[in-house]
């Protein structure tokens, strides 16, 4: 018989948004490289490392795509379109046949049509709900047969769901993408009559939208305390749900996931991954990383049970799944990418060495399960594509990969004193501590970094960054490569 339980649980972090590009202000570093990131880079040093492209070499990719590319999906095959993950993650119901929008509330000039902002405000949890009570179930007065679904997200965005009759998911979006362009009709992307139809919904959708966000009275308001208002609704990332095997039927490993950003959760759910609750863990500036590495460490340190009955293919015996516990855990970090986006240097520094810290916290948390017996466990931390902030988006740069076992990163922190005596005392990201300027950032990294330090295990990389991982024994590779190459290391002795 095969074994009823893997010998070995995996902590899996995915910083949203981790590559860069040299800056001048970090002496040509990257932020990561000029953080100060001593979990990190035991990690490095502890483990086997190298350079990652999320989809491909060359392919600046979104976080979906990149997403399904690296739990082992080809994208091309499974990808339809993000508008499904969002809506599925903020908790709107999908069947065969609805098409799904990734949407934002913006602000456009009614007057020209041009789109000002595209984000109408990143704090926006009081305010989408309320707009999103008032956009669910409209009715759009020349298609009476669809139904409307809207719900709130995470900061700017909402989910969008049209069920009904004859929708094809191969139209275009009402977003322009950037800011200071005009507001785009929604277009067939094929010849079918089911897309041309489907267009004509969904501009009437936009149009309605438009009409009632416009006299809202809570606009009124915003716009009376000089807040931006939300008069439109971005249209984007059409898609259907998607049909694929199940993370477990797909690698026989039991999946869950602390993602509070919808889109990361939705996919998620496509793929049978079990969403964990963590609360004060937002996807944004404000999160609470303690939790997330609270809610992660408890999951993976439950028994791991085999119900009767259920059998994966994958074993001589077929490996059993699991109704208890889980042994892949994947812990997701929306921040980083948001600093990216809004070309916040400092703070992406600062934020790192809070990702930084929260890794340690989780090491404490599993070394803790492992000394009672529990199970073996492993860290591994990535990235699913740049987002450099000298551009201010997504980047086709490769991005550090690196994973190790839990005992050789208490080796490399010299000795489980003091990974036991790290603080769990909850924080969240420093938004507010961003205090030093940038050259006392670079003098830090100077005095704290020691490269002279040799490898515990593994390869002789001993920091975490793209330099670095270039070194690394791993070499260069692609998403599609890494849960092979994650699995195959939870082999090894």
């Amino acid at each position: 018989m095969g074994k009823t339980a893997p010998e070995s649980r995996v902590a899996f972090i995915l910083v949203d948004g981790l590559g860069d590009v040299g800056v001048p202000a970090l002496g040509w570093r990257s932020p990561v490289e000029a953080a100060v990131t001593p979990n990190l880079d035991a990690i490095a040093s502890a483990g086997v490392n190298g350079l990652m492209d999320p989809v491909e070499p060359g392919l600046a990719c979104g976080s979906d795509t990149a997403h399904l590319s690296l739990l082992g999906y080809n994208p091309r095959i499974y990808y339809r379109g993000r508008g499904s993950f969002e809506s599925l993650g903020a908790g709107l119901a999908m069947v065969p046949g609805d098409i799904a929008f990734k949407s934002n509330f913006a602000t456009v000039d009614d007057q020209t049509e041009v789109v000002t902002s595209r984000r109408a405000d990143r704090h926006f949890e009081h305010a989408g709900p309320i707009f999103c009570a008032s956009l669910n179930g409209l009715k759009l007065p020349s298609f009476p047969e669809y139904k409307v679904s809207v719900k709130y997200a995470t900061e700017h965005r909402c989910g969008v769901v049209v069920s009904g009759p004859g929708l094809s998911g191969n139209i275009s979006g009402s977003d322009p993408l950037k800011d200071n362009r005009l507001l785009l009709k929604v277009k067939p992307l094929d010849d079918s009559k089911e897309a041309a139809h489907t267009a004509a919904v969904v501009n009437e959708l936009s149009d309605v939208m438009r009409r009632i966000l416009r006299s809202h009275p809570l606009n009124a308001e915003r716009q009376a305390q000089g807040k931006a208002i939300a008069n439109v609704v971005l249209l984007r990332g059409c898609g259907i749900r998607i049909e694929a095997p199940t993370f477990l039927e797909q690698h026989g490993l039991r999946p869950c996931m602390v993602a509070p950003t919808k889109i990361i959760a939705g996919l998620g759910l496509s793929l049978g991954v079990d969403i964990l609750d963590a609360p004060g863990a937002t996807g944004d500036y404000r999160t609470l990383l303690t939790s997330k590495a609270t809610a992660i460490a408890k999951a993976l340190a439950a028994p791991l049970e085999p119900p009767p009955n259920v059998f994966v293919p994958g074993e001589d015996d077929s490996k059993p799944g699991y109704s208890d516990g889980y042994d892949f855990g994947f812990l997701h970090i929306k921040a980083i990418d948001d600093c990216g986006h809004d070309k916040a240097l400092q703070l992406k520094v600062k934020a790192f060495e809070a990702v930084d810290r929260m890794i340690g916290q989780l090491a404490r948390l599993l070394w803790q399960a492992e000394k009672k017996g529990l199970a073996h466990f492993s860290i591994c931390v990535t990235g699913d594509h740049s987002t450099p902030v000298e551009y201010g988006d997504h980047s086709y740069e490769p991005v550090p990969f690196t994973i190790c076992h839990l005992k050789d990163f208490v080796k490399a922190k010299g000795g489980e004193d003091v990974v036991l005596a790290t603080d769990l005392t909850p924080f969240n990201l420093p938004v507010v501590e961003i205090t030093k300027p940038v050259t006392e950032t670079v003098s830090s990294f100077e005095e704290q970094h020691v490269e002279s330090s040799k490898a515990v295990a593994g390869d002789s990389v001993v920091s975490f960054g793209e330099i670095a991982a270039a070194r690394g024994c791993l070499g260069r590779f692609t998403g599609s490569e890494m849960m092979s190459v994650i699995k195959g290391y939870l082999e090894l002795p």
